[in-house]
């Protein structure tokens, strides 16, 4: 059994976490100082310094907390009963339901590139996205789905299509509206490159693409 200190230093950092996610969340990286969070969790800044270097050290464990409960969402509908097709459209949905969460916006999407560094963050996302759609693009391959291609390249185009589409999303006055757009076209696109029974290899592709409702 875990000793009472542990889980009070474990509750500790959790209870810092959350403040910093609430207050990056509505006042930004810039207007929100740590005794703030400090005060907010009910710690001492003493003990925000035992779990937490500083500030952006804070910021990068909040970036961790959003990132790992979207990724979380998204495995357990990867992970579903459903057919591997209306799993990975079950998945695109949540991801850009997850792109309307004010927390994913604020953190991930507009303050990380800034705080964390373009570089850095570009690896963050790629440790805590990438692994998703790849798995979902070598599911659709398997089940026959999509033809044969080169996994690894596709998946990096459609995180890169993903990544600016979550971009455009939160940078939209009407993030609604861009959501929905944004899944219309990609499940269009989608579409297009979708095996239908009876095709051969190599056979699916825009000529088969239908009309937009």
């Amino acid at each position: 059994m875990k000793s009472r200190r542990l889980d009070y230093s474990e509750s500790t950092r959790a209870a810092l976490v959350d403040s910093a996610v609430e207050l990056f969340t509505s006042r930004g990286y810039a207007g929100t100082s740590l005794d703030e969070i400090a005060k907010r969790a009910r710690v001492t800044k003493g003990a925000l310094y035992h779990h937490f270097s500083g500030k952006q050290a804070l910021f990068e464990a909040a970036f961790d907390a959003v990132e790992t409960l979207v990724i979380e969402r998204l495995q357990q509908i990867m992970q579903g009963p459903e057919p591997p097709w209306e799993r990975a459209i079950s998945g695109l949905r949540a991801f850009i339901r997850n792109c309307l969460d004010p927390s994913y916006q604020r953190i991930v999407i507009h303050e990380a590139p800034v705080v964390m560094g373009w570089e850095r963050w570009r690896e963050a996302e790629d440790h805590f996205s990438f692994g998703i759609i790849l798995a979902s693009l070598e599911d659709l391959i398997q089940a026959g789905e999509l033809d044969e291609m080169p996994v690894e390249i596709t998946a990096r185009l459609l995180f890169g299509a993903l990544s600016s589409a979550a971009t455009t999303i939160a940078s939209s006055p009407d993030p609604k509206k861009v959501g929905a757009q944004v899944e219309s076209v990609i499940v269009h696109l989608l579409g297009g490159i979708r095996r239908t029974p009876g095709d051969k290899p190599g056979q699916q592709g825009p000529a088969r693409l239908q009309p937009w409702n």
